[in-house]
């Protein structure tokens, strides 16, 4: 039975962070995202293409199914398992949904498992399990966001600290080293950011970009 409840919380949870949320919305506006700005899904190609609006609606809905597979589907199949056998066991409920969250959105399915970065539905699944932590990671990213205006390289630098902040604030050893692989894998996600911020050539926010060819005239 737990096994069963496992494995369906980890299925659930994938499949909710895998909706391509960017892709959808972009798609409503009839441009496909994947091929302007950046190339990517997420909210900040979104934002630089579409403008705010639509860049702000990406990024909490993104967060938003991080924190639902951690805070929903998490408990709810844990308890319906009958799986209340301790607090750590429904800590490897939270964490697997997390994770499993977060790579539906990197890897969709519905897009040739071909997704974001990550970043909004790691921080809706840190929200979940460790809100002061991401605080203080918020913490790096506005101020190195601030000083630079670069969207990539201030979420490179709050991944870097989060795995400290979770040990400071004295978490789990697995809650550490979980977040520390998640950290990892957003400042793999960014690879190509990073080659483009080495060649200077990383695009700042500020300066919006053109809208795309098949864009629709606004009105």
């Amino acid at each position: 039975m737990f096994w069963a409840g496992y494995t369906l919380t980890l299925l659930i949870a994938y499949l909710l962070g895998s909706i391509p949320t960017g892709y959808l919305v972009a798609k409503a506006r009839g441009v496909d995202i994947r091929t302007v700005g950046s190339g990517n899904i997420g909210a900040t190609n979104v934002f630089r293409i579409l403008g705010t609006p639509a860049g702000v609606f990406v990024l909490l809905a993104d967060a938003a199914k991080g924190w639902a597979a951690v805070f929903f589907v998490a408990q709810l199949l844990w308890g319906a398992c009958g799986a209340a056998a301790g607090g750590q066991t429904l800590e490897w409920f939270r964490l697997g949904a997390g994770v499993a969250a977060i790579l539906g959105h990197n890897y969709t399915c519905w897009l040739r498992f071909k997704g974001g970065k990550g970043i909004a539905t790691s921080a809706g699944v840190l929200l979940a399990l460790v809100p002061m932590a991401l605080l203080i990671a918020l913490g790096v990213w506005i101020v190195v966001f601030a000083l630079s205006r670069y969207v990539s390289l201030a979420s490179i630098c709050a991944a870097i600290a989060l795995p400290f902040a979770a040990g400071w604030r004295g978490e789990s050893k697995t809650l550490t080293v979980v977040i520390s692989a998640l950290a990892v894998l957003a400042i793999y996600k960014h690879k190509g950011n990073i080659q483009r911020l080495l060649n200077g050539t990383e695009n700042r926010i500020g300066r919006r970009a053109p809208p795309p060819p098949d864009a629709p005239p606004k009105v």
